[in-house]
């Protein structure tokens, strides 16, 4: 059976140079990074070069970045860090109808325990928020601007820096989630001017249970995790220096795939999955910005069918895909990027989101197409819904 992975925006394959890198720090090199002896120090030195490979990635200074568990950690230390520092100047927070589960669920549970005020934008049928909608929603009490640079689901990429400019004329801070985006789009938080921004090492082929969280130089924000100080007192607890290592090797390998046409390699792929996607299944819509788009992603929703039943189909044929965020499996609703999108009723139940890497081939893009389109003439053929256009 023909194995393809196409659910890279889920995770993605530890790259086995990252793997390399690792090893030693399993077993050889021990020591904890706090302790002042040779064993702590030869760690500690492991540690901060990877900072400052993870660093590099984002033109960012090794100080300016916190280890932390993950993508989501790392979400919730800038939310509710910032709130925590700042909460004698106000508690009304801005994001959008379309974040990850870890921003909207981090602000439900502050809303709830009446620690702040939240409103979210809407966004456009490409899922684009303005940046004047922006700036008619910032009060006297905003303290905070989340908004991600890339959606997740449907891969449309923010103005940020135009959103961001919004913001600071208010002199408030702003964060944004480039999980998505990093490894995929360059990244300069200097260029961008974000003051806080959240990536994650297994979305760029590192291992699972390390993420980062660039703080601007200057900017002081509150711990959520009480305990030693590690990572500069905010994210106590000895430090994951397997995954850090990691992560910092990812970052080089992501830094130097943005430069080397990898990226264009991936982009190829996925518009030729688009392009024969449209042309040959009918009532197909692409959901998400048409140009304004990461290069890897294709969200497609076909009408009268089942998100679900293609995803199982597809699977059965070695075909690995999703039906949004990962995050979000199990929930029966439908997801909540098109329900903001505004998506007709028709395509609301059937997104399917292909994720592509470069480790992906023509060959398998090929068969993906093949294995798709008999998959929905199948489906639609015991649809009562469904009524072929005559031709």
């Amino acid at each position: 059976m023909h194995r393809v992975y196409l659910d890279n925006n889920s995770t993605t394959q530890t790259d086995i140079r990252v793997l390399e890198a690792m090893m030693p720090y399993f077993h050889q090199y021990y020591g904890n990074p706090s302790n002042l002896h040779a064993f702590g120090r030869e760690t500690k030195e492991a540690m901060e070069i990877a900072r400052e490979e993870v660093a590099s990635l984002l033109s960012a200074k090794p100080a300016e970045i916190i280890f932390t568990s993950s993508g989501t950690e790392a979400n919730n230390l800038a939310i509710k860090g910032v709130l925590r520092q700042v909460a004698d100047k106000g508690n009304h927070i801005i994001t959008s109808s379309i974040e990850h589960s870890s921003i909207l669920n981090s602000l439900e549970f502050v809303k709830k325990w009446h620690l702040a005020e939240i409103a979210e934008l809407g966004v456009d049928k490409n899922g684009l928020i303005e940046p004047e909608a922006l700036k008619q929603t910032i009060n006297r009490n905003t303290v905070l601007v989340s908004i991600m640079h890339t959606n997740n689901e449907i891969g449309t990429i923010e103005p940020i820096k135009e959103l961001c400019k919004v913001t600071h004329d208010a002199g408030i801070y702003f964060h944004t989630d480039a999980v998505a985006a990093a490894g995929k789009i360059p990244l300069d938080v200097n260029e961008l001017g974000v003051d806080l921004l959240t990536i994650s090492a297994h979305k760029i082929h590192g291992p699972r249970g390390v993420g980062a969280l660039y703080l601007k130089e200057g900017i002081n924000i509150g711990s959520i995790m009480h305990g030693g100080m590690q990572e500069h007192g905010l994210r106590a607890g000895t430090e994951n220096l397997p995954g850090i290592v990691g992560f910092g090797k990812a970052a080089v390998i992501a830094k130097k795939d943005l430069l080397d046409g990898t990226v264009q390699k991936i982009e190829a792929l996925r518009n030729l999955l688009e392009i024969q996607i449209a042309e040959r299944i009918p009532d197909v819509k692409i959901n998400g910005h048409p140009s304004k788009r990461v290069c890897n992603l294709l969200n497609i929703s076909i009408a009268y069918v089942e998100g679900e039943s293609i995803l199982m189909n597809l699977d059965l044929e070695g075909i690995a895909v999703s039906s949004g965020s990962a995050c979000s499996v199990g929930k029966a609703e439908a997801s909540h990027v098109l329900k903001a999108i505004g998506i007709e009723d028709k395509f609301i139940n059937s997104p399917i989101r292909l994720s592509l890497d470069k480790n992906n081939t023509k060959e398998e893009i090929d068969y993906t197409i093949e294995t798709l389109v008999k998959i929905v003439e199948r489906l639609r053929a015991i649809s009562p819904l469904w009524k072929p256009k005559k031709k």
